[in-house]
């Protein structure tokens, strides 16, 4: 994305760890409003301002659907409480432009739509402390076929979350976290849960925890990674199951053993890449996804409608190419970014300029840090196809409700901007 000249960069690109909002800002607790001590937004990010008609796509992008998801978050914003006490100033910012957002229509017009964001809104390049640019995932919905009883067609059990599961400190509201260790009872004492190899071993087999089966393991693999999953029973009806617990045990990304063992290039990488070589090496692909540790548990998702994504960390069907996991302990819920990057989108990979409006919706444990974001790509293989691709670069706009802009507040000056230093920033 490039900034404007008329935005004095030298004056204006702040370390957000400079920027102070002062305390009695969007509706700061009452503690921390009887001093003067500022509140930090993210001390682990550079925001730098950039005008709506400066991002890349902004006039062309549909706007609309992503205000519908907005919307969307925005009622579940409303009616609970953030994640932590005191609320973060961007919580308690974006529950006023909620309010507003959900006196409109639902599926408004697209220059309404517009308007809405442009009036509500600053955005602010955003990246990583002395990082150039974000970077961003795909994820999507697997589509398998399957049954609710074993065949021997349909061998490879989901299990749903058992009851000897003991997560750590699980969150106050919305489905479970996906981090943190989880523990079952031996005696008088908790021990860590049964890892992957122990469950596919056995473990839980016999219980009556079977909620589906489906017939290729490799498919229930990548169901765990992704969070979700349709399952087509042999009648022709769809079960939609979503995530609901994990057995606490560390992730470790198949894809990276795939690439430190000289299995598959690096450029090469891509999930059409893993799902190849575990089918032509079953006997090694079998013991590549138990190195793998970490398992997660599904319930059926029978609120969802037909034409729903799957359930995302806030509670909320998931929206196509609109809706992004993003890493919880920076971000709050409902958040708009606008992200510009090239990614293989296109038909056999081709790239393809990426310029959308998205909303934070969704988290995940690989989503660490201010600049990134899991893009959700829908259902089915096509979807994932294009999911497991993306491991790109891209630029991320976060918008900032009126309230935050530093500009309307008296903040600390940073430091003179090294005369090295891009006076814009790139273009992805």
């Amino acid at each position: 994305m490039r900034a404007p000249r008329h935005f004095l960069a030298p004056l204006r690109a702040f370390v957000l760890a400079l920027i102070a909002v002062p305390a009695v800002v969007a509706g700061a607790s009452t503690a921390a409003a009887r001093t003067d001590a500022p509140l930090f937004l993210f001390p682990q990010a550079t925001l730098e301002p950039i005008a709506f008609d400066a991002l890349p796509g902004w006039e062309t992008d549909p706007i609309a659907p992503a205000f519908t998801a907005f919307r969307r978050s925005c009622a579940r914003l409303r009616s609970r409480g953030d994640s932590v006490e005191p609320p973060r100033p961007m919580f308690s910012a974006l529950r006023p432009v909620c309010r507003r957002a959900l006196r409109l229509a639902s599926h408004p017009s697209e220059h309404a739509a517009r308007a809405f964001f442009q009036r509500e809104f600053t955005p602010f390049l955003m990246t990583g402390v002395d990082q150039p640019q974000g970077f961003l995932t795909g994820y999507y919905e697997p589509e398998v076929e399957g049954s609710r009883t074993r065949t021997d067609i349909y061998a490879t059990p989901l299990y749903r979350r058992p009851p000897d599961l003991v997560l750590e400190a699980p969150p106050k509201d919305g489905a479970p976290a996906n981090k943190g260790k989880a523990f079952r009872r031996e005696g008088d004492a908790l021990v860590p849960y049964h890892d992957r190899a122990a469950i596919e071993d056995g473990a839980l087999a016999g219980k009556g925890l079977e909620v589906a089966w489906i017939k290729d393991p490799a498919d229930a693999f990548f169901a765990h990674i992704q969070g979700s999953v349709r399952v087509r029973l042999p009648d022709g009806a769809v079960l939609r199951l979503n995530y609901d617990g994990h057995n606490g045990q560390p992730y470790t990304p198949i894809g990276r053993l795939l690439i430190e063992q000289n299995l598959v290039p690096r450029e090469k990488m891509s999930m059409d890449a893993i799902r190849a070589y575990i089918a032509d090496h079953p006997q090694q692909g079998r013991e590549l996804m138990r190195q793998n540790r970490s398992y997660i548990f599904f319930r059926e998702a029978t609120e969802l409608k037909p034409g729903d994504g799957a359930i995302g960390a806030q509670g909320l069907p998931l929206t196509a190419i609109r809706s992004i996991a993003i890493d919880r302990t920076i971000h709050v819920y409902g958040t708009p970014f606008f992200i510009a990057a090239d990614l293989p989108t296109g038909e056999d990979g081709a790239v393809a300029p990426f310029r959308h409006l998205t909303i934070a919706q969704d988290t995940g444990s690989a989503i660490i840090g201010p600049a990134r974001a899991d893009i959700f790509f829908g259902a089915g293989k096509e979807a994932g196809s294009i999911a497991g691709r993306i491991q790109h670069p891209g630029r991320f706009a976060i918008f900032l409700p009126r309230a935050l802009d530093p500009a309307r507040h008296r903040v600390p000056l940073p430091k003179p901007r090294p005369p090295s230093a891009p006076m814009t920033a790139a273009t992805p």
